[in-house]
């Protein structure tokens, strides 16, 4: 997989943590699945670190679709990650 240019969208304490709602980033080859993305966002500053700490918790949706973290994210113009959602 080469590397490619993707949307990352932010939502409620996730995008307070990594200070942006959303941004571009080309993702390294080495991401290939959900699970690998998160544990690469730690990698990029404090924010990230503490928003991506217990990666377990976040959902994530590809293209508005929601996947698990052992899906292969391919390649979707749009990845949003967000808490666990409360309420009713």
């Amino acid at each position: 997989m080469t590397s490619q240019t993707v949307s990352l969208r932010y939502f409620s304490w996730v995008r307070e943590r990594v200070g942006v709602e959303s941004e571009a980033v080309d993702l390294p080859s080495s991401v290939e699945t959900v699970h690998d993305l998160l544990e690469w966002l730690k990698t990029r500053g404090e924010g990230f670190a503490a928003a991506f700490e217990f990666p377990d918790i976040i959902r994530v949706a590809l293209d508005q679709e929601h996947v698990e973290h052992k899906a292969t994210i391919g390649s979707p113009r749009e990845i949003a990650l967000f808490p666990p959602m409360t309420g009713g």
